[in-house]
Formats: structure tokens, C-alpha cells, sequence
């Protein structure tokens, strides 16, 4: 206390009237010490308990005669602006709208990794990036595409092409949702040009490309496969599927979801569980000779779904959220991979994955017996049989693989995660582009006007409801770094051994069966 006084004192009292030892100025000195004490001590004293109290360590209101309440500051959240579909100006002008925001600002950071799977958009590019994408490249993938799309000055355009016959509206689907990317991240997109095959099966076959600077087309479609070069792309239900009536994403999952609910896993109906078109592929007519019988028990439930006949009835029974009431569920390929992966592997319940050849953007991030079971292609019915009976020996074990890929499902497919698997494929490939993007004479301009003002029925209904009506609150997650080769190896043994894991089970409880038999 000494030295902090005589540091006060040379730094404040010591002026030039005080600076002799007069009496006056030992007065003073002893006066101004105790004085200086006291203020000290008080001042101490209530800057701790102020510090206390707002820290929350310290109830003023238990001290004080007079009731005190702490007031919490008020949260001020900000006021989102909305933009709905605006036909009426479309109806007269026949132009988009000029109206939506064309950049925005974030109100909340977004530092997130996105998940795993994004890490196979430089998978599905890298055949381009040795040596970028020429005109000449994109223009070979013509022959293929049903349409080309323009993205320019954040400004889409479309070409369509009539050499190839269109899939219902898979095409007017999956343009709306491009649209939507640009409401969700507005201001955000590069300038592009793609090509975009609606149709099921990959057409650019790798090894027709495999001399130097053969340059293969990058053409976009919805699934492709290990001997194919094509681009893969979210499939046009995420906005929905008009034809099936399935609902857009962000409204079939939420009530899938509530589905889940009505029955617990253990209460479900112990068998393996499908519905659908089993006209569309051999694979799938083989699938029904698995049905159980008078004669036959394989542990599964098959059932046809007739779309004509569902359309008729107002697809009462066709419902997905009332579809999770088994303990299993198969999914099973149809022309290509199917749709229906999605929303099988939503159910909580383990899916029973037969053997495929094709794959969507997300299922190669998903592994044999964490996020779904793997079935033989070439035993189904024994296949089958012997995963429902191994489930229904160890509950819990297939109880935790239906939750892992369900969760897969609800957390790492929501909508966001589509939006932003869209934005990262569309940048990465447009930074290959070797040639600045151009509007073709024969394109038009597309916006959500255009496409949802001009269509009636349950095709506007969905287009509405789908409509992203605010930029988003975030930024796109941060998509993680290529694999390395090794990392690439070693996730792939990694699911091999876990499916032959499963087929060493299955072989060796045939085996225990049929020495039984014998004896």
C-alpha cells in the first residue's frame, strides 16, 4: 500500500505547491492517506460486487429492501423478407420478375464441414481436371442431354433439345430446383453451361475415353456407375414427384418422420417389407418369386404397386409415411438405381440393399452394416432370409443399423445439405470451365414464374410448395478436401470386407442348417 501511494502521489499529489515538508503538508499527507484508504476499500468493494452480479454469482435483490428483478436485454431478430411466386406480373409481361434479391448477407456464419459424401463431387470431376472443360467437350454431351442450362449473371437459361423423348416432367423438376438454388443463395453461382440427360442409365462409358486428350462430355444425369464418366445430380423429387404424387422433400421427410413414430421398431411386423413396379427390370421380377407362400417362407412381404391404379384412387395407398410399419424394408434397383432409395432408408427400419449397379450422389457415403444391410444379387430369397432372421436374433444390433441410416437420411440429406451438394458440384465444375458461357439463340429465360404459373394442378401444387421464398440464414457448409488415394482405398476395402463379413455369416448359418438336416 506504501509504494501505491507514492506512486499516486508522484503521479498526482506532488505539484508544485505541496513539494516542501511543511506541516501543512504532512496534514494533508495524513489526512488525504486515510482518506484515500477508505475510497480505495469502498471503490474495490463495489466493483467486485458488480462484477459478481453481472456475472450472475450475485443476487442484489436478496440485499435490498425493495424488490429487484433482473431485466434480460431484449432479442431483436431480424425481419426476413419474403417473395412469393408473383404470377400476376408473369401473366402480363411474360417476363421473370426483377423483384428477388440478387445478393444477400447471412445473418449467421455457417463454419461447418459438409458431410463425407460431398467429398465425391472431385471424384465425379476429376476425369476433367488435368485438362478443363472446352466448348468442344460440352458440346459432344449434346447428343445426350435433353436440355442445356445457362447460368449467367445470376440469370438462368434453358435450351431444349426434342431429339429425345422427356421422362414425364423430370425435366421442368429439376430446372425448378436449380431455380431454387439461385433463391436460396442468391448472387452466389458462377457463370455455366451444363448438359443434362434425364434418363436413367449413364451413357459416357469411360473406357471410350481413355487415350490422352480424348476429352470426355460432362454430361449431368441423376445416377451413374464404376465404368461410367457421367456427373451425378440430385433427382428431380426433391421439388416433387407429380406423377406419384410424392411431396417435395423438405414435406415427405418431416412426415416420414412422424411415421417413425406411430410404431416402435420391436412392434413392427418382423418380416422384410416392398412395394413397386416389378415390370420395370429383371432384377425386380426375380424379387417376387422371394414372396412368401403356402409353400414358401423367406421372411418377406412383396407387394405391386400400380401407379395407373393409385392414380385412379387418389393414391390412398401409396402413401410414404404409412409405409414404415415392418421391421425391414428392401430396396431393390429398377431400370437404374430407383427413386425409392431415399425414402426406404428413411423408415428407422435396417434396409436389406440388394447388390446394386448404380449409384445416386449420396450412397457411396454410406457403409454395409452401419447405415443399411447388404443383400446377394444372385441368392435374394436366401439372402433375405437369413438377414430378417439375423435381425430378429439380435434386435439391438438391427435395431442401431435402421436408426444409423435413417439418421443419415433426416440429418445428412436434409434439404440444406441438397441445396448445398448442388452449389459446390456447380462451382467446382464451372472453375474447369475453358470458355466463357453464352446464351444460345434458341434459349429462354427460366424463373419459378415461368415454370410453376404455367402449370395447373397438383404440377403447380408441388412447384409452390417447394418454393424457397427467403435466401437462406447461412452460408454453404465448407466442402471438405479431395481423398487422397489411400484414403479412397481404404473406405472402399472398408465396405467390401463389411459385406463379405455378412455373406461369411450367411454361408455358415446355411451351412449349421443344413448339417441339422442331415443328422
Amino acid at each position: 500500500m506504501k509504494e501505491k501511494n507514492e506512486k499516486l502521489k508522484n503521479e498526482f499529489w506532488l505539484r508544485p505547491a505541496f513539494q516542501n515538508n511543511s506541516t501543512k503538508w504532512k496534514y494533508l499527507m495524513k489526512k488525504t492517506t486515510t482518506t484515500s484508504t477508505k475510497s480505495l476499500t469502498l471503490f474495490f468493494f463495489l466493483l467486485v460486487v458488480s462484477l459478481l452480479f453481472f456475472a450472475g454469482w450475485f443476487d442484489l435483490a436478496k440485499y435490498t429492501s425493495h424488490f429487484y428483478k433482473k431485466v434480460a436485454a431484449p432479442t431483436i431478430q431480424p425481419q426476413i423478407l419474403e417473395f412469393p411466386l408473383d404470377c400476376s406480373a408473369w401473366n402480363q409481361s411474360n417476363k421473370c420478375p426483377i423483384n428477388y434479391p440478387t445478393s444477400y448477407k447471412p445473418l449467421n456464419p455457417n463454419n461447418s464441414t459438409c458431410p463425407e459424401y460431398f467429398r465425391w463431387i472431385h471424384e465425379d470431376l476429376k476425369p476433367w481436371k488435368e485438362t478443363g472443360i472446352t466448348r468442344e467437350m460440352l458440346e459432344k454431351g449434346k447428343r445426350n442431354a435433353h436440355f442445356r442450362l445457362i447460368i449467367l449473371d445470376g440469370k438462368i437459361y434453358v435450351e431444349k433439345y426434342n431429339t429425345k423423348k422427356f421422362i414425364q416432367t423430370r425435366h421442368l423438376y429439376t430446372m425448378y430446383g436449380i431455380v431454387q438454388l439461385l433463391r436460396w443463395y442468391p448472387g452466389k453461382l458462377p457463370n455455366l453451361e451444363i448438359m443434362f440427360d434425364t434418363d436413367d442409365r449413364p451413357v459416357i462409358r469411360s473406357k471410350d475415353y481413355r487415350k490422352p486428350n480424348s476429352g470426355p462430355p460432362p454430361l449431368f444425369r441423376y445416377c451413374s456407375d464404376w465404368h461410367s464418366l457421367d456427373i451425378v445430380f440430385p433427382d428431380w423429387s426433391f421439388w416433387g414427384w407429380a406423377e406419384t404424387n410424392i411431396r417435395p422433400w423438405r414435406s415427405v421427410i418431416k412426415e416420414v418422420k412422424e411415421g417413425n413414430k406411430r410404431t416402435k421398431w420391436k412392434d413392427r411386423v418382423p418380416f422384410a417389407y416392398w412395394k413397386g413396379n416389378p415390370h420395370v427390370s429383371p432384377i425386380r421380377k426375380d424379387l417376387m418369386k422371394c414372396n412368401i407362400t403356402d409353400k414358401q417362407n423367406f421372411h418377406t412381404l412383396l407387394y405391386v404397386q400400380d401407379w395407373d391404379d393409385q392414380s385412379k384412387k387418389g393414391f390412398k395407398e401409396s402413401d410414404l409415411a404409412n409405409q414404415c410399419n415392418h421391421r425391414y424394408k428392401i430396396y431393390v434397383e429398377g431400370w437404374a438405381w430407383s427413386v425409392s432409395e431415399k425414402y426406404i432408408l428413411a423408415c428407422d427400419s435396417p434396409t436389406l440393399y440388394i447388390k446394386p449397379h448404380y449409384h445416386d450422389f449420396f450412397m457411396r457415403g454410406m457403409i454395409p452394416q452401419q447405415h443399411y444391410w447388404p443383400i446377394r444379387e444372385n441368392n435374394k430369397c436366401g439372402s433375405l432370409n437369413f438377414a430378417v432372421q439375423w435381425g430378429n436374433n439380435h434386435t439391438h444390433k438391427a435395431e442401431a443399423i435402421g436408426k444409423a441410416g435413417s439418421d443419415f437420411i433426416h440429418e445428412d440429406m436434409k434439404m440444406e445439405y441438397v441445396f448445398d451438394y448442388i452449389f459446390h458440384l456447380l462451382n467446382e465444375y464451372a472453375k474447369l470451365l475453358k470458355f466463357e458461357p453464352k446464351i444460345p439463340s434458341e434459349a429462354v429465360e427460366i424463373c419459378s414464374e415461368s415454370l410453376a404459373c404455367t402449370s395447373q394442378g397438383i404440377w403447380r401444387k408441388f412447384m409452390e410448395e417447394g418454393l424457397e421464398k427467403s435466401p437462406s440464414y447461412t452460408n454453404p457448409c465448407t466442402l471438405p478436401p479431395p481423398y487422397e488415394p489411400q484414403e479412397i482405398k481404404s473406405f472402399v476395402e472398408q465396405k467390401i470386407k463389411a459385406t463379405q463379413q455378412v455373406e461369411a455369416w450367411e454361408n455358415e448359418f446355411w451351412s449349421n442348417l443344413n448339417n441339422k438336416q442331415l443328422l
